[in-house]
């Protein structure tokens, strides 16, 4: 399939900038695999769509503040780093701004010299390796000198950055949120498992593979960047156990669902499991591992739209999305979501 064939018209206006007041307030277009049937209603809907027995499972993953602002030591010029993955020993895969003046054996500093860096090397992809130096822990630096790395798309202040965090946000990793999550409120998540619905939890640490743009026209051709997963034993023996009893998994985002399939069994049986995965979800794969899916709407000719035609199929999947933009859905990272089951 050829990248264009993902591609839709969207309102620039249809972009939302901000969350809404209410989490659980968002709009929800719910699409039935088996006949196609579309309906709009709204996430606090929820509890009536799943049934006691069900598991959802979600990505714990938390945003780290992974946008720091600095200067090269040597030329005095500003500095953007974006980091994107823990390397160990204080090396991080990153993408610099400007990313040609940032070179090897380049020195950067960050809040006068309280957190300090150097590039190490550069990858075919442009990535800048960068190892950093600090007196203490690194996450409470780069807490407090980092910033949230919304989108590019959202261009206005977030007054309020936990609102880019999920509320069951817990293993500190991510460059970017999982943002079919965003819409879950604590009492929402208690009212599920108080009507029998199971909760799981993954960790998949959104990073470049996430969010890189498809260059190739042909789809097949793109290679996904390989992000951190983990799934623990007792969330193995949850969604095995909810499966063996006849219950639907339910994938909360497009990460829980890649790590779900990234680890599965061809019978559907989750190991418990922790490492790497490219796994690249397009038309044409099989799902082994879950069967329905929450998801916001995503950019066009994204890797993320070409997962949700992979399980809802294409032709549904694309017109679902002219429909959204027709009934003025908001879309992306702040937008509302779809219910696929």
């Amino acid at each position: 399939m050829n990248k264009s064939d993902f591609y839709y018209d969207l309102p620039q206006e249809l972009i939302a900038q901000t969350p809404l007041e209410r989490r659980d307030g968002s709009r929800m277009m719910t699409l039935s695999r088996e006949t196609g049937k579309v309906e709009h209603r709204h996430f606090f809907d929820l509890p009536s769509m799943l049934r006691p027995g069900d598991c959802l499972v979600l990505n714990d993953s938390r945003v780290i503040p992974a946008r720091l602002l600095g200067v090269h030591a040597q030329k005095g010029s500003a500095v953007e780093v974006l980091l994107l993955r823990d390397e160990g020993d204080g090396l991080w895969d990153c993408i610099t701004r400007p990313g040609k003046r940032t070179r090897v054996g380049d020195e950067l500093s960050f809040g006068d010299g309280k957190l300090t860096a150097t590039v190490e090397s550069v990858d075919e992809n442009g990535n800048r390796h960068v190892r950093f130096h600090y007196d203490g822990i690194f996450l409470e630096i780069i807490e407090d000198l980092g910033r949230m790395p919304l989108p590019p798309y959202i261009t206005e202040q977030l007054d309020d950055p936990s609102r880019y965090q999920t509320v069951y946000a817990r293993n500190p990793g991510s460059a970017a949120a999982p943002t079919a999550g965003l819409h879950f409120t604590p009492e929402l998540l208690a009212s599920l498992e108080a009507m029998g619905v199971s909760i799981a939890r993954v960790t998949l640490h959104v990073g470049l593979g996430t969010f890189r743009p498809v260059k190739a026209d042909v789809i097949e051709e793109h290679h996904m960047h390989a992000e951190y997963y983990e799934v623990s034993q007792e969330t193995a023996d949850l969604i095995n156990r909810c499966r063996a009893a006849g219950g639907r998994i339910i994938s909360v985002g497009t990460t829980s669902t890649r790590t779900l399939e990234s680890v599965a069994l061809d019978d559907g049986t989750i190991p418990a499991k922790t490492g790497w995965t490219d796994i690249f979800i397009y038309p044409g794969y099989r799902f082994k591992a879950i069967d329905g899916l929450i998801t916001n709407f995503h950019l066009p000719e994204s890797t993320l739209i070409m997962l949700v035609s992979a399980f809802a199929g294409y032709d549904e999947t694309m017109a679902a999305y002219r429909e959204a933009v027709a009934e003025r859905y908001r879309f992306f990272s702040f937008g509302d979501c779809m219910f696929i089951s």
